[in-house]
């Protein structure tokens, strides 16, 4: 069984090969996403300004941004990222980030 800990240090050799892949920027996100969240952040971060197409970047950089208590970020992260999948024609996508952007400014309307 791999650890998380070998899985990081794999990515991050694939990281340092091609400090320009997307994919590996953001695995490597996703694993620092739990246990350090500045590190997280960093790669989100760099992934938005250096690959902004990268639709599935904006959804779980709003929600860190969310749990980090930035929440202008995390209204910037959503509508951006709704744009962008808009525009590339990923509507699944879209929705995903349109019903999370709704829940976070209280537009949900789901009876309970």
């Amino acid at each position: 069984m791999e650890t998380t800990n070998s899985r990081l240090t794999q990515l991050l050799a694939f990281y340092e090969e091609d400090p320009n892949d997307p994919f590996t920027m953001y695995a490597i996100a996703t694993e620092y996403r739990p246990t350090d969240p500045t590190k997280a952040r960093f790669f989100y971060e760099k992934l938005l300004a250096e690959h902004p197409e990268y639709v599935g970047t904006y959804y779980h950089a709003a929600s860190l941004y969310l749990q980090l208590e930035e929440p202008e970020l995390a209204k910037q992260a959503y509508q951006k990222g709704m744009q962008v999948s808009r525009q590339s024609g990923q509507l699944h996508a879209f929705s995903e980030l349109q019903q999370a952007y709704n829940k976070m400014m209280g537009l949900d309307y789901e009876d309970d």
